[in-house]
């Protein structure tokens, strides 16, 4: 995720400070993995380094005095630009996963075991996000949807190179 387009375009509804960017961000984009402060400011300060946004006003605060930033029009071409391009699909052709299967069977550990082991932390991680998904609003049961799709993908995975794990020793070991 672009966190800089995705805080232009929450600066579309108008002019917020750094806490105000953070608060709404964290709203709808960061259940899991919310922003930090020093990440909202450093970025503000990029795009406004880059003309993408403008100070339109300072106010003192109880501690350091607070910026309120505005969008540019090129702050909304770029965002706009942003939004009308396809994300590059990505093929996972070389996961992390794949190559513990093929290092286990070329050291003799159990590739079986492996994928078992895999096999159940995705099944748990599938049973959480249908929980979350059940008691969520709709972007949450979006967000759910998206993810479990994923994890049902890679459990179809497993069961491939679980059913081929001979063939794929013999051609691992030659």
């Amino acid at each position: 995720m672009s966190i800089g387009h995705t805080l232009l375009g929450l600066l579309e509804s108008g002019p917020r400070h750094g806490y105000d960017l953070k608060r709404a961000f964290d709203e709808r984009f960061g259940h899991d993995r919310p922003l930090h402060y020093g990440q909202v400011y450093s970025t503000m300060a990029r795009l406004l380094k880059n003309g993408l946004v403008e100070v339109e006003g300072i106010e003192p605060g109880s501690g350091p005095e607070r910026k309120r930033y505005a969008i540019t029009d090129a702050g909304l071409t770029d965002v706009e630009t942003w939004l009308a391009q396809p994300e590059k699909p990505e093929p996972y052709l070389q996961t992390t996963l794949y190559t513990k299967v093929v290092l286990a069977l070329l050291t003799g550990r159990s590739a079986l075991d492996l994928l078992d082991t895999q096999r159940a932390e995705h099944l748990r991680l599938m049973r959480e996000l249908t929980r979350r998904k059940s008691s969520g609003d709709l972007a949450d049961q979006l967000i759910c949807d998206h993810a479990l799709f994923h994890l049902e993908a890679d459990l179809r995975w497993l069961e491939l190179t679980a059913a081929r794990l001979d063939q794929l020793a013999t051609e691992v070991r030659k």
